[in-house]
């Protein structure tokens, strides 16, 4: 999996984006203990609409930013998010009123929006050749993981020595070292659309841009939900969303009320749910080696509904130390089955769309797929709080099946296609007339006759 690293400009920016997520991972942890002194016991309501702040920022800001990204250079744009957010860190631990907390974050988010669909839009041009841009993705995959088991603790060492406003510093250090990579990496160039007569014969991506911003910041989204597999990977978000939505806003609920265990076992649980996940994301680069990205994801999103069945029934057991491993072999199995729907995305949106449409299409995927959580997100709790947590479970795990059963219905296979890229049905890429080209190698299409043409399917 390392072997990726060898490339430079790869290697640059899998570091920018290890540096800044330790810089917002400290970011987090800072911000609960400011919301804290600023809001006392209300700090959690305070923390929730951050969280809800960060979601509309995700869902509003990406598609409008990629939208103005032509005309300003990749590098330059991801440059300048951290440039951004890294400012808005330096700002945080002068804040005196809970509004100013919310004017940041937006801020700060949007510069997230910004960044994050960018970066993800360049590895596979810096990285075309299908085993090496799986490792990364799997590189990804774990960096975050890594992430939400790393900072935390570096955040608690810190904190025995500075006062929590010093792990703003710390982000900001973070975003300004994650800039210099960044700026020191050479990016290829981006690929311009051609212009094209535009006719019934011809396939969405082929057709010239509309000039106007909304337009643009709205292709994305169309071209995201116009091809089959793309629409089946945003309920497959919407699956992993509800597993990752139920452990991150009731894993206290679980740990302190269910099961009445002491607040240090909350971490705990949250590390089994990134175990879980790290665990795939070190093994999952051999199989899709081997086996299509549909026979991973589909069966992963059906895998959440077994879980949410057996938390429920967790949920309504009587007391018994057994519940606590359970929980944690829970947690574990949810973090493996969302590392399996998320791992192998950029694979498929890579797949599914021209090489010119790739960042519109990473930024759309983007703001849906934390639509999907801005939806969870509400769910898991309010349910929680309300109804109960066995409610929550058989509601988000009713979430879950619907999403399984519309994916599998969008992303049909081709009996005997044994395709490592896991192409649907109708995926042969379309030509200037709309015909198909005949697919072949390893991927299933010519690199000559494939690249720049949108797969349907």
């Amino acid at each position: 999996m390392l072997s990726v690293l060898r490339n430079r400009t790869y290697l640059h920016l899998f570091a920018a984006q290890i540096v800044a997520l330790v810089g917002t991972g400290l970011a987090t942890v800072a911000l609960g203990l400011l919301a804290y002194d600023l809001a006392g016991a209300d700090a959690g309501s305070v923390l929730g609409t951050a969280l809800a702040i960060k979601m509309l920022a995700y869902v509003g800001i990406a598609p409008v930013v990629s939208a103005l990204a032509h005309r300003i250079p990749r590098r330059r744009l991801m440059a300048a998010s951290d440039l951004t957010r890294a400012a808005v860190a330096l700002t945080l631990p002068f804040v005196t009123e809970v509004w100013q907390v919310y004017v940041l974050i937006f801020v700060l988010q949007s510069a997230s929006a910004a960044f994050t669909p960018a970066f993800q839009s360049v590895i596979p041009e810096v990285l075309p050749a299908e085993r090496e841009y799986t490792r990364a993705l799997s590189l990804s995959r774990l960096a975050y993981d890594t992430e939400s088991l790393v900072s935390p603790v570096l955040a608690a060492a810190l904190l025995a020595l500075v006062s929590y406003n010093w792990l703003f510093w710390g982000t900001a250090a973070g975003f300004l070292a994650s800039a210099a990579l960044v700026v020191s990496a050479v990016l290829p160039k981006p690929v311009l659309r051609k212009p094209v007569r535009p006719g019934p014969d011809r396939p969405e991506s082929a057709r010239p841009e509309r000039a106007g911003v909304l337009a643009r910041s709205g292709r994305g989204t169309r071209l995201f939900l116009a091809v089959p597999r793309l629409r089946a990977m945003l309920a497959l978000d919407l699956a992993a969303a509800a597993a990752g939505a139920m452990v991150i806003v009731n894993t206290v609920v679980y740990v302190r009320g269910q099961l009445g265990r002491p607040a240090a076992d909350v971490p705990i649980a949250l590390g089994a749910y990134g175990a879980g996940s790290m665990a795939v994301a070190l093994l999952l680069p051999r199989v899709l080696d081997r086996v299509p990205d549909r026979i991973v994801m589909l069966p992963a999103a059906f895998g959440i509904v077994g879980l949410f069945a057996l938390l429920a029934a967790l949920t309504a057991a009587g007391p018994g130390a057994w519940r606590w491993p359970v929980l944690l072999a829970v947690w574990a199995a949810f973090g493996a089955a969302g590392s399996l729907i998320l791992t192998p995305t950029g694979r498929v949106l890579r797949d599914s769309v021209a090489k010119e449409d790739l960042p519109a299409v990473f930024a759309a995927q983007f703001s849906l797929s934390h639509g999907c959580w801005l939806l969870t997100y509400p769910l898991a709790g309010w349910l929680g709080a309300t109804l109960g947590l066995g409610a929550a479970s058989v509601a988000l795990g009713g979430v879950a099946l619907a999403s399984g059963a519309l994916a599998a219905r969008a992303w049909r296979a081709v009996p005997g296609a044994g395709s490592v890229t896991g192409r649907a049905a109708g995926s042969a890429p379309v030509g200037p007339a709309g015909r198909r080209v005949r697919p072949r190698g390893l991927s299933g299409v010519p690199r000559s006759a494939g690249a720049g043409r949108r797969l349907p399917g």
